[in-house]
């Protein structure tokens, strides 16, 4: 587990010296904006590209995520994440974007119907309240199955979760 995290550090500076960004965070003022921006593009009838939710309940479900991330929502860790999530950490870590139809925790499955502008509007006060937060406002809880994360895994996490729905919606 611990022999992981030097391994992610050194991929970063390796990324770096190739002339490739690091993951973007939502402690970053222009990763939050640009966010904002793609959300600000999705219309209710924007089609999924996989998945099952439609935008509405993408929107709702990426809420919940934050809600996690900023405490308001605290999960008991689910015993295959007591088992793997210390190994797949950096999945929701490290540079790379997540993969089509990643599984998500039950409580964060959106199957009803959900009002569009609502939850756009919704969303977006979250990302700002995440970002506006900063560190000192980021859960100290761990992730229901990743296990323990410091603020800045949280902002790099929940920019990767949030970029995955926007590409799910082709923004």
């Amino acid at each position: 587990m611990v022999l992981s995290f030097p391994t992610i550090r050194i991929r970063r500076v390796e990324r770096q010296r190739s002339g490739e960004a690091p993951m973007k965070s939502l402690f970053q003022l222009e990763a939050t904006g640009e966010v904002i921006a793609r959300i600000d593009r999705l219309q209710p009838t924007t089609p999924h590209l996989w998945g099952k939710m439609d935008v509405a309940q993408m929107m709702a479900h990426c809420c919940a995520t934050l809600d996690s991330a900023s405490g308001r929502l605290v999960l008991r860790r689910v015993l295959i994440g007591r088992i793997l999530g210390p190994l797949v950490r950096p999945l929701f870590t490290n540079d790379k974007p997540f993969s089509k139809n990643s599984p998500t925790h039950k409580k964060f499955v959106i199957a009803d119907q959900r009002d569009f502008a609502q939850e756009q509007a919704q969303l977006k006060l979250r990302i700002r309240q995440f970002h506006e937060g900063g560190e000192a406002k980021c859960t100290r809880h761990p992730h229901c199955f990743f296990g323990p994360l410091t603020p800045p895994e949280w902002a790099t996490g929940m920019y990767k979760h949030l970029d995955h729905h926007l590409r799910q919606f082709g923004v």
